[in-house]
């Protein structure tokens, strides 16, 4: 599995999370318990640092950076789809980051909220909890408000994966 130090700087997995083996982490990023990177995600703590709450799940081909001025913090509860991009940016507990969204440097997006498939949150934009944003730029959809418990399915459905390919992958060569 391809966890590296950067230096003297090492990630600290949970045991209990799951972290694909062709997932790449490296240098200071802290992964709670019960959390899955799926294959090809990237997760890159070089100059700043990257957190990942506890049962939150980073899918395939994600990549999560950071800055030394902004760490990327990713709630507990999380899912960020595939082929999301994060930068700098806070994200909220219980948030959904859809396929294919980048989110930049400052940005926040709160609790409970929705960045919508292929959307663009732009730097230091603000997503308030338990809404929707939707666009490029990502603008937040009026009326809409995303309803608590919403993505309570998503998350267990990946807490029970992970435990499923850490005890049944296996590698086939061939």
């Amino acid at each position: 599995m391809p966890i590296y130090a950067l230096g003297e700087v090492e990630p600290d997995i949970h045991p209990d999370a799951y972290v694909h083996p062709d997932a790449v982490v490296i240098g200071r990023v802290t992964i709670g318990a019960e959390a899955s990177v799926w294959p090809t995600a990237v997760l890159r703590g070089d100059d700043g640092r990257i957190v990942v709450g506890a049962r939150t799940s980073i899918q395939d081909g994600s990549i999560i950076h950071c800055t030394a001025e902004e760490p990327t913090i990713i709630g507990e509860e999380v899912t960020v789809g595939h082929n999301v991009h994060i930068e700098g940016a806070v994200i909220g507990d219980r948030a959904l980051v859809s396929s294919g969204s980048v989110v930049l440097n400052g940005a926040t997006v709160g609790a409970g909220a929705v960045v919508a498939a292929g959307a663009v949150v732009s730097p230091k934009a603000e997503i308030p909890a338990h809404r929707m944003a939707m666009g490029v730029p990502a603008r937040v959809r009026e009326g809409h408000q995303v309803p608590e418990g919403y993505f309570d399915y998503a998350v267990q459905s990946y807490v029970q994966r992970g435990k499923r390919f850490r005890a049944e992958l296996r590698r086939l060569e061939g």
